[in-house]
């Protein structure tokens, strides 16, 4: 939000959010608040979106969810005025599955690591027999879209005093897991499908991506992730997986492809058709990629004329700032409570 309206055009913004969380942070943050509705479909949702626009004469739309709700409707937006930024519905849908996300990229020639999608006990076992082959510690995770949610490393190792002196990692062992599965399907309980394939222990290189429609990559910044500290990195060959990646796709505008290094040779971990939660940490690169993006949208011209800066090393600090909180009436009561516990 601070970037769009710190835009270096000088254009005056104002910032509608939206989310299903009255206490959510944004909701604080923008210029006008609304509450979205929760558990509908995506004809109900994209009625919402519609109305909102139409009723607010929103210029542009930057959905962070609910894409598959909204990228088969931008005709339907640019009737009322609004400007969808978003990839074709086709990608979407595609990158919203890692399983369809592999085999497409793996047909396509991109390096994608070895992996097995599992939904009993028995495929679980089985594909951890099979890729246990090469040595590698394995980890899990859902197929589909849940973030980082879901995601344990395989561990069957007792735990040790050592394990409890050091930060807790997401670890599970191969007969919890098992069971956790074969519980569920006894108890008619549903399963979800879950990726087995290697940990890969080096740094996340996450690249956030400003792309033309029809897939042209315009920018790529990677960012590597080691603890509490970012490096934008000049990696040419992480930034040429994103460019076959967000080509084959035809991804636009704003999107994020994430990688780890596996034998010395990036890998594909997955590719978002959205913006990335540490969008903003780009700014470092002397670049505003979400105004970017908006004149992008409206105008088919970036207005980036200089490369990223790269080979800049950052830390991820905490920060206060003060807020008109938009809280419900539970969540109101309950931090009242802990205020009153708070001696003076």
């Amino acid at each position: 939000m601070r970037l769009l309206r710190e835009n270096p055009d000088g254009v005056d913004v104002t910032i509608y959010a939206s989310n299903v969380d009255p206490s959510a942070v944004s909701l604080s943050a923008c210029d006008v608040s609304a509450i979205e509705p929760r558990y509908v479909s995506n004809e109900e949702y994209a009625r919402f979106a519609l109305d909102f626009c139409r009723m607010h004469r929103i210029d542009v739309i930057v959905p962070p969810r609910r894409l598959d709700a909204l990228a088969g409707r931008v005709a339907e937006f640019a009737a009322i005025g609004t400007r969808v930024m978003c990839s074709p519905l086709s990608a979407v849908t595609a990158l919203t599955s890692k399983v369809r996300t592999y085999e497409i990229a793996g047909a396509a020639g991109i390096p994608v690591p070895p992996w097995r999608e599992v939904t009993t006990a028995h495929e679980f076992y089985a594909a951890v027999e099979e890729l246990s082959l090469t040595g590698e510690t394995l980890c899990i995770k859902p197929s589909g879209e849940y973030s980082a949610f879901g995601f344990r490393i395989l561990d069957d190792r007792q735990l040790t005093m050592a394990d409890l002196r050091v930060a807790p990692r997401p670890v599970a062992s191969v007969e919890a897991v098992a069971g956790a599965m074969s519980r569920a399907a006894d108890a008619g309980e549903s399963v979800t499908p879950l990726l087995v394939m290697p940990f890969l222990e080096g740094p996340e290189i996450s690249i956030d991506c400003l792309s033309a429609p029809g897939g042209e990559l315009l920018v790529g910044i990677p960012r590597a992730k080691q603890g509490r500290f970012r490096l934008l990195v000049d990696d040419p060959a992480a930034v040429d997986i994103a460019r076959q990646l967000v080509q084959h796709f035809e991804l636009a505008y704003l999107t994020n492809v994430q990688l780890r290094y596996r034998a010395g040779e990036p890998v594909l971990l997955e590719a978002n058709p959205r913006p990335s939660a540490g969008l903003f940490h780009t700014e470092f690169a002397d670049v505003n990629l979400p105004w970017a993006a908006v004149r992008l949208l409206l105008h088919g011209d970036s207005g980036l004329r200089l490369a990223p800066r790269l080979g800049v090393c950052l830390a991820v600090a905490e920060a206060v700032m003060e807020v008109t909180p938009q809280l419900d009436g539970q969540l109101s009561a309950e931090l009242r409570r802990s205020a009153d516990l708070v001696p003076g």
